[in-house]
């Protein structure tokens, strides 16, 4: 049985003017849609050996159909129900915004990851990635029913474990991008504690989620 909906209230709601900058802005940067982007950049542009061979424009058509499919198409769908009066805001303060929106990305999600799965020429991280974001979606939308669990924090866990995963099986040397995802995660985290509705409770959930899915799409391709 679904919780109710409760009215959106901030956690911190005597959030000073710089806090509330600063929180708007990580948030913005490290949006749960932009951060699989930068994940996939750091194996295009980064990574020894993911996409050896790829010229620069292979790797600028691949980070291409990442941005529209994992960016575009869904940005697109919220501006849409945004104008047509099916949300109440594009930054999706209520469960029931978040409805259509984690239906929508899942979609997209599962077709970027199709994308990729059929061709493999390209690296198997990327098809792991993406499996886990759709996981993700599909996890978030569940978790929708009962409480509004932090996308955010979703995101932050799903990267961080998979830098993880990719340390314990790659020759890669990943301290200095597990270090950063760790403090990013951090800050990201921290940021919407001080400028959105979410409860701590929302934000270690997402993490959990994020944990998971990630596990799992890693072990399942």
């Amino acid at each position: 049985m679904a919780s109710p909906e409760l009215p959106v209230i901030p956690y911190n709601p005597n959030a000073n003017i710089v806090e509330k900058a600063v929180g708007n802005f990580i948030s913005a940067v490290f949006h749960p849609l932009f951060v699989p982007v930068y994940v996939i950049a750091f194996l295009l542009y980064v990574h020894p050996s993911a996409f050896t061979g790829f010229t620069s424009s292979d790797k600028f058509r691949v980070l291409l159909i990442i941005l529209l499919n994992i960016v575009f198409f869904p940005l697109i769908t919220i501006l849409l129900l945004k104008a047509l009066g099916f949300i109440s805001s594009i930054q999706l303060h209520t469960r029931k915004d978040r409805i259509i929106p984690y239906i929508a990305a899942g979609i997209f999600f599962f077709w970027a990851f199709n994308v990729f799965r059929e061709q493999p020429q390209y690296s198997i991280l990327v098809t792991k990635f993406l499996l886990a974001t759709f996981l993700s979606a599909s996890a978030a939308l569940i978790a929708n029913i009962y409480f509004k669990i932090s996308m955010h924090a979703i995101a932050m866990g799903g990267m961080i474990t998979f830098f993880l995963l990719m340390f314990f099986s790659s020759s890669m040397f990943m301290a200095w991008p597990i270090a950063s995802a760790l403090i990013i995660g951090g800050f990201v985290c921290t940021s919407r504690l001080m400028v959105s509705s979410h409860r701590p409770v929302d934000i270690y959930f997402g993490i959990a989620v994020g944990i998971i899915c990630q596990i799992a799409a890693w072990y399942f391709v």
